[in-house]
């Protein structure tokens, strides 16, 4: 396509002055000849007496009255210029630079341009020779997010504003041109016309912009001040990747900066200081020369970590969760790393670091740096509560009071409160964080409860303590474990109908553990990646007289896939088994279950499984689930709300091994609504092969995903 120019159109105004002496009040016709002035039509009355009469009525003049109104000036919108048409160029055709005015084709730079579309309106010109600009399709883009005429509506817009802008989007062109090393390019702005059309009621505007690089210029000499001084100038020196002769560029010029400020962080250079890079460029040799002045600073270990707060977070607190010991070499991205974790202990407001020198290095010896962190003390106490719904489960309410930091350092003290539908519990828990390690958790847990299920009635006393390493929302970690000690009294029995059986007192103690291992994007809403995780709790129960001994075991695996953009993919399998004794020696409440909002949505909690003759649910010693759903983002809400339909099965088995000869499957479909800390889930069910007393339609609202 030829390109049109448009000559501007120029109007200009002329605005009349105040006269400043007598002479401005006499033309100079009258000056210069009085009597032929006279003959011409002036006033006869024009002789002294006037002329005195003007010069006092001019001394009478108010200088703060306000001016005479003046009539408007209209100037019409330039919106009725005649543009030039796009006409074809034939290949054949050679470069032009005529004028319109001289030729009946537009200006034009490249007959058979390489020419991306911008907008419909706007397109970029490049040499057909791909070797001339091989940084087109980058630049394009790039221009694409800057242009201020790719924000105009092409419809809506007149000629006016379109020509204004691309004489700004000109300059941009420019400057970008040089940000790639093109210091002697050229931008040729066209604007034409595109015929209207059968539904087009005007002609409408384009831009064409014909880009000649030229030669693009290359690094020069190079200046880094003292960097090669340093005890690592060689590694140092590698960091920053700009050599003589590389081709010129100002991003490369800021990456490779950032590169080295970072090497200079992680190699022990805390005091290292960088200068505004200064680039001087020759057109004569197409080269420029590059002075960014470092000054080393001198190397550094890690000294003593001291805390402001000793009786809060004390010094040898702070040093045991920090990642480094003292003599390392120091690395500003551990520096960080203690920073973020004090952050997480949910204990202070504000955390300053600041670096103190305790030596200065000598020779070949490094110095020592000493970390001063200053804490600022949040609220510690706090008051929680959560509500929540689940068809079959009903409705449960849940409140916490808790103390993070009532035995120092770290150690909180929780008393929580469950009332429910098929529950409640009253319980006291101690937890102390970056116990002995950092990241490691110490927890002591003591409650009471009853649960009224489908399956069983229980009223438990329970006491656990556990030692884990668990990720965290600031922390999520690719191996997490846990070990403990569980001893349990319970008094329970079968749930039935019509029927109250006798309840069956159990004695339990335990050892389970926990390991997995995760490879996924993000705790709560992972995109891609997997999970696996096993459960193992060797148990010895004591009912009437009868002592057993059993292993209850779960693996569970899942695994997620991003299609496309808000388009993911999740599945998971579940299985779980509980060898070593008769299902008649374990308790009810620890046997295996499946059916929920977190099991296979559509039917009842723990609904799914073996069932006595009267048709309540039993539970079993095998356990098989899957799921599989798709989560896709929709643009409604600032694209926070996602469409998620699922389909989930499972089974259960008095058996070790699963026997499948019940497998129930419920389909649905759920929401998610993304609340900045999480994804809000509300999903809606219903069974495929619901069995007897499976309601039809079952409703689950809670925080994260199902799985």
């Amino acid at each position: 396509m030829a390109v049109g120019a448009l000559a501007p159109a120029m109007v200009h105004a002329q605005s009349r002055q105040a006269p400043q002496s007598l002479e401005d009040l006499i033309p100079d016709a009258a000056v210069e000849n009085p009597e032929a002035w006279a003959e011409q039509g002036a006033p006869p009355e024009a002789d002294d007496d006037v002329l005195d009469d003007t010069i006092a009525d001019a001394s009478e003049v108010d200088p703060d009255s306000p001016l005479a109104e003046q009539p408007p000036i209209d100037l019409p919108w330039p919106d009725s210029l005649e543009l030039p048409q796009f006409a074809p160029l034939e290949p054949d055709d050679s470069i032009q630079f005529a004028d319109v005015e001289d030729d009946e084709r537009p200006v034009t730079a490249f007959a058979d341009a390489d020419v991306v579309e911008i907008t419909s309106e706007l397109v970029l010109a490049f040499p057909p020779d791909d070797t001339a600009f091989p940084e087109r399709e980058a630049f394009a883009q790039r221009y694409r997010d800057l242009s201020t005429i790719a924000e105009l509506d092409g419809d809506e817009d007149n000629i006016a504003q379109i020509a204004a802008r691309a004489k700004a989007d000109e300059e941009l062109l420019a400057t970008m041109l040089r940000v790639y090393g093109y210091y002697d390019a050229q931008v040729l702005r066209t604007i034409g016309a595109i015929l209207p059309g059968e539904d087009t009621a005007s002609e409408r505007a384009t831009v064409r912009f014909d880009i000649i690089p030229g030669t693009r210029f290359r690094f020069g000499a190079l200046d880094l001040g003292n960097l090669t001084a340093a005890a690592d100038g060689p590694a140092l020196r590698q960091a920053f990747e700009i050599q003589s002769g590389d081709p010129l560029s100002s991003d490369m010029i800021v990456a490779e900066q950032f590169d080295l400020d970072r090497a200079l962080g992680e190699l022990g250079y805390p005091f290292a200081a960088i200068n505004e890079p200064e680039l001087l460029v020759d057109h004569a040799r197409d080269e420029g020369d590059l002075t960014m002045k470092v000054e080393p600073g001198g190397k550094f270990v890690f000294g003593e970590v001291s805390s402001n707060l000793l009786d809060f977070l004390s010094s040898e607190h702070l040093t045991r969760i920090a990642r480094f010991d003292a003599g390392d070499v120091y690395q500003r991205s551990l520096e960080f790393d203690l920073r973020r974790a004090i952050v997480a202990t949910g204990l202070v407001s504000s955390v300053a670091i600041t670096q103190r020198k305790v030596s200065e290095p000598s020779g070949d010896r490094p110095g020592e740096v000493a970390l001063d962190v200053e804490l600022t003390k949040a609220r510690l106490r706090t008051i929680a509560g959560a509500i929540g719904y689940g068809t079959g489960e009903g409705f449960r309410a849940e409140a916490s009071w808790e103390h993070r930091n009532l035995f120092p350092p770290e150690g909180m003290l929780r008393v929580r409160g469950i009332a429910g539908t098929q529950q409640q519990l009253a319980g006291v828990t101690f937890r102390k964080n970056n116990f002995r390690g950092r990241d490691k958790v110490l927890t002591l847990d003591a409650f009471a409860s009853t649960i009224s299920s489908q399956a069983f009635e229980a009223r438990t006393v329970s006491a656990v303590g556990t030692y884990e390493r668990l990720s965290t929302l600031l922390f999520q970690k690719p191996l997490s474990w846990s070990i403990g000690l569980e001893a349990v009294a319970t008094q329970e029995r079968a749930r039935t109908r019509d029927v109250i059986l006798p309840r069956q007192t159990f004695f339990v103690s335990a050892l389970p553990g926990y390991a997995q291992l995760d490879t996924t994007d993000d705790l709560l809403d992972p995109t891609r990646g997997f999970r696996v995780g096993a459960r193992l709790s060797p148990e010895v129960s004591r009912t009437n007289g009868t002592e057993s001994f059993y292993l209850r075991s779960q693996v569970d695996a899942s695994y997620y896939r991003q299609i496309r953009d808000r388009f993911v993919v999740a599945a998971r399998v579940r299985f779980g088994a509980i060898p070593g004794t008769e299902i008649e020696n374990i308790a009810p409440s620890r046997r295996l279950y499946s059916g929920g909002g977190g099991s296979v949505r559509g039917y009842g909690y723990q609904a799914i499984g073996p069932r006595d003759a009267l048709g309540s649910p039993t539970g079993g010693r095998s356990l098989l689930e899957g799921a599989v759903e798709a989560r896709i983002g929709t643009r409604y809400f600032d694209g926070a709300l996602s469409v998620v339909p699922f389909l989930d099965a499972g089974s259960v088995g008095q058996s070790v091994l699963p026997d499948f000869d019940v497998v129930r499957f419920g389909v649905g479909v759920g929401a998610r609504y993304e609340t900045g800390f999480g994804p809000l889930r509300v999903d809606v069910a219903t069974p495929i092969n619901p069995g007897p007393g499976d309601s039809r339609i079952a409703v689950y609202v809670s925080l994260g995903q199902a799985f």
